[in-house]
């Protein structure tokens, strides 16, 4: 007798998207429901996803599995069982992440600056070590203060 249990089969058109979130069109903070925009890889031109997640932000990472539907009014888009938001892996997705505007204090010069200094350990650097922000030429005291204080709000 087999005793392990099989996994549910995945539907054939299900698949993955990958992509960094442009913009949310919409989130609804009592049900999760989300439209988005991602820059996919693999993908031109922006793509819509619509899903539930609790919380989601532009210049996030996310990935989704789902499968394209056609929505009459809305046209293509990754229509996502399954969504998840994290924080950009790469040295150019945390550069691209760090200049959004989201973190007062960085802008593109910096965010370079950072990602030269640390590599991709940046965010954690922001997250644990605070005061080795000021080992970036240009950052002081009250710059290091402004991104510190603005990734606390994040």
């Amino acid at each position: 007798m087999n005793l392990r249990r099989k996994r549910p089969p995945q539907p054939a058109d299900r698949e993955v998207l990958a992509g960094l979130v442009e913009h949310v069109g919409y989130h609804d903070p009592d049900n999760g429901f989300c439209v988005l925009r991602v820059k996919a890889r693999g993908h031109r031109d922006l793509v819509t996803v619509v899903g539930r997640a609790a919380a989601v932000a532009a210049r996030e990472w996310t990935t989704a599995s789902g499968q394209w539907v056609h929505h009459r009014t809305h046209g293509h888009q990754f229509k996502a069982h399954f969504l998840r938001s994290s924080a950009p892996a790469s040295t150019e997705g945390i550069e691209k992440h760090l200049r959004s505007g989201m973190i007062r204090g960085i802008g593109h010069v910096y965010a370079r600056k950072l990602v030269q200094a640390f590599g991709d350990k940046v965010l954690d650097v922001i997250e644990t070590e605070p005061e080795r922000l000021r080992e970036v030429t240009g950052i002081g005291q009250v710059r290091a203060g402004r991104i510190t204080d603005a990734w606390a709000e994040q």
